[in-house]
């Protein structure tokens, strides 16, 4: 494996990687777990004159569990890490499923939740699940620190809401309440290391048999992870039987628009992503069903 010549920085704290990002600009990259940047800079998809490695910054690897706040899980966060732990599969086992299906156990070793998001590829599997759980991202900045709802994160394909010299520091999950449960499902050609060819997340709010609230989430289907909105206005209000299930999946359906490539085809994407919506609501009821 050749690599093109890029220049290794390792600062010591996060003030100094910020401010060494916002001088260098564009031809920097951050690197956590390298997994996305590595592969992509050895097939020269983009090249990067600086790497900054924050590896080996104290503070950033770090996941807890707070009844008030939720799931916090730091930028150095190994994936394999949040699919093994045994909170997070107790508290919010959407998330340790999203961790779960991303590339394979050797990857998930290295890689970390905060650097497949900040890849901001379209096909990213933890975004779907983020998005509809609420999260938060903390980010410091060479003169601030701020909090970006996840759902303002993207800014369109491979493009986030990042300012220079910022970097995400880490995720905030709220709490799931007795009566919610989430859900993430990924299609892929292979259970492991495949890109999605779509994927959706759910989670359902009930009370006294009526949805209350929903939110679905696509991944895979356009630039940046979507909200599916009409589906989850035939869902609010109503008893989830399999009839309103059904007209939620294809409302989800006809809501997107996905391109045709080499993966599969728009019509496929479109059809998947009503088959999964179906089986994300209805994990999230068996859930609620087994609380």
């Amino acid at each position: 494996m050749v690599l093109p010549q890029f220049e290794y920085l390792a600062p010591k704290t996060l003030g100094e990687a910020c401010n060494l990002l916002a001088e260098l600009g564009s031809v920097a990259k951050v690197m956590a777990g390298a997994t996305d940047l590595i592969p992509p800079m050895r097939d020269k998809a983009f090249t990067a004159d600086y790497l900054i490695d924050i590896k080996n910054i104290p503070g950033l690897d770090y996941l807890e569990y707070d009844e008030k706040e939720g799931l916090k899980i730091g930028a150095l966060t190994k994936l394999r890490t949040i699919e093994t732990s045994p909170i997070v599969k107790e508290k919010n086992p959407a998330t340790a499923h999203a961790a779960k299906v991303i590339a394979s156990t050797q990857i998930r070793a290295k890689a970390t939740m905060a650097g497949n998001i900040c890849n901001a590829s379209p096909s990213n599997d933890s975004s779907p699940n983020l998005l509809v759980q609420e999260a938060k991202l903390l980010v410091q900045g060479p003169n601030k620190d701020r909090v970006i709802p996840f759902n303002e994160f993207f800014a369109g394909f491979k493009k986030t809401a990042l300012e220079p010299g910022e970097i995400v520091t880490g995720i905030v999950i709220p709490p799931l309440a007795e009566n919610e449960a989430a859900a993430y499902y990924k299609h892929a050609v292979r259970k492991a290391m495949d890109l999605a060819i779509i994927g959706v997340a759910a989670k359902i709010r009930v009370e006294n048999g009526i949805c209350t609230d929903a939110k679905i989430a696509l991944g895979a289907v356009a630039v940046t992870p979507v909200r599916a909105p009409k589906a989850e206005e035939i869902l609010i209000g109503k008893e989830l039987t399999d009839e309103v299930i059904v007209a939620a999946s294809e409302a989800a359906m006809n809501s997107c628009d996905p391109i045709s490539d080499i993966r599969a085809s728009k019509e496929y994407r479109k059809d998947m992503v009503r088959v999964f919506t179906k089986r994300a609501i209805k994990d999230c009821l068996e859930q609620l069903a087994a609380k």
